[in-house]
């Protein structure tokens, strides 16, 4: 029986296709072995969000050609998408994929051998049609990540995932909703929402939205928790709030993407808001959602960003007070329109800017872990740590350890939060 290995880089829509790949392989004869083992092939789904995502990408071809010099390899994602010719040119490469046909890497290995070279890679911008690919598996996991949508139309200055991924598409309702009855079926409580562009779902489609997605999948049976990831501020205006007032599963959590707090550094970025229609949208889930936990990216050195610009980013994120934040430096896109601007930032500005800006969300997390303290809330425990406590997340994505004699695993339980260490909330459950 042959055997394959999997790696995935980048993002939660990569570790969702790559899943749902791996599912082919093993459908198809395979058996899947850890990608630190010899196999006959092995599958890479590479990220291209930053330079580094790159020769990361380039770090693992090489890692599994050391590994099994006789494989065949595929690579497939973002970095093959936007620059195939490059890809393909690695030793031990056999087949390049991009962000779509990737159903397809099955039947494509197959016919190759191991000298073969395969560019399989076509143009993404005119792709308006959604690639189904499901995981039917389950394997006792609480959580489980649902791809909704693909594609972004954004165009950020500084982005190269449109060219990537091309333009929006949205998953068919009907198959999400299935997807997430036989989650619910096989025991799952929680399925987070997650996509290229999740707040755009809908809008190549008709007669559907995001709003209207989460308040059909509020009503399914066994799933007792719905969480959005990552989405873009404008689309949280209030007629959204008010469309999602009344989800009863869907998690107070929501990660905005804040990118900049000034206003020349935004409109640099093609960021289609401003800092004071931002602060409103905070304003508005926090008083439809009292409790919610936001937390949002914050890039640092964007070309052009001067030191009072910074300023106004390190003020506004002090003002809003974060719950927790993702904080990374600006990494010059090849393609892109920011990667031809002359006023790029100096590394170590970028380092100095990035450390201002974590050391003032760290303060906030903490205010926000600190008004936590003594509420009983509902965990859902995931995992046993090695100390011998088990891990859980809130309703607010806190991350919770508390001890227990039983396995609490897949459990939600009442649990109160007693003390913080190092970000951490140590609970005890009252169940």
């Amino acid at each position: 029986m042959k055997t394959a290995a999997f790696y995935t880089l980048g993002c939660k829509v990569n570790q969702y296709e790559t899943e749902a790949v791996e599912e082919l392989f093993e459908k198809n004869g395979y058996t899947s072995v850890p990608f630190n083992e010899k196999a006959d092939c092995y599958v890479i789904n590479t990220c291209s969000v930053t330079s580094m995502s790159d020769r990361k990408s380039r770090q693992i071809i090489r890692r599994a050609k050391k590994t099994n010099p006789d494989a065949l390899i595929a690579v497939m994602g973002c970095y093959s998408q936007t620059a195939p010719d490059e890809v393909l040119a690695i030793d031990g490469v056999n087949l390049v994929l991009g962000t779509k046909d990737k159903s397809s890497v099955v039947r494509l290995m197959g016919t190759l051998k191991q000298d073969d070279k395969l560019n399989a890679v076509t143009d993404i911008r005119d792709n308006h049609t959604f690639e189904e690919l499901s995981i039917e598996r389950c394997t006792g996991r609480t959580r489980a990540y649902i791809k909704i949508q693909d594609g972004c139309s954004q165009f950020c200055s500084y982005c190269i995932i449109p060219y990537a991924r091309g333009p929006v598409r949205s998953r068919a309702e009907d198959e999400i909703i299935c997807e997430v009855k036989k989650l619910a079926e096989a025991g799952y409580k929680e399925v987070i929402l997650t996509g290229i562009h999740a707040a755009a779902y809908g809008q190549d489609l008709e007669n559907t939205s995001l709003d209207r997605l989460l308040n059909k999948l509020d009503t399914i049976d066994g799933i007792e928790r719905i969480r959005l990831s990552s989405i873009e501020p404008m689309t949280l205006n209030s007629e959204f709030i008010d469309g999602i007032r009344g989800c009863k599963k869907l998690c107070p959590h929501f990660h905005i993407s804040l990118q900049s707090g000034c206003d020349d550094t935004l409109k640099r970025m093609n960021r289609h808001y401003t800092t004071k229609q931002f602060e409103e949208i905070v304003n508005g889930l926090r008083s439809a959602f009292p409790g919610c936990a936001v937390t949002t990216d914050i890039m640092t050195g964007f070309a052009g960003e001067t030191d009072e610009e910074f300023e106004k980013t390190l003020e506004f994120v002090k003002h809003i007070k974060f719950a927790d934040a993702h904080v990374f430096q600006y990494s010059r896109r090849r393609g892109t329109p920011a990667a031809r601007r002359p006023d790029q930032i100096a590394p170590e500005i970028k380092e100095a800017r990035s450390k201002a800006i974590m050391s003032a969300v760290s303060v906030s997390k903490n205010e926000f872990l600190q008004n936590e303290l003594g509420k009983t809330v509902d965990v859902l425990f995931e995992t046993r740590t090695k100390d011998g406590l088990y891990e859980g997340k809130t309703t607010n994505y806190i991350t919770v350890h508390a001890p227990s004699e039983e396995d609490i695993s897949g459990r939600i339980l009442k649990t109160e939060l007693v003390s913080i260490e190092n970000g951490i909330i140590f609970g005890k459950t009252v169940d």
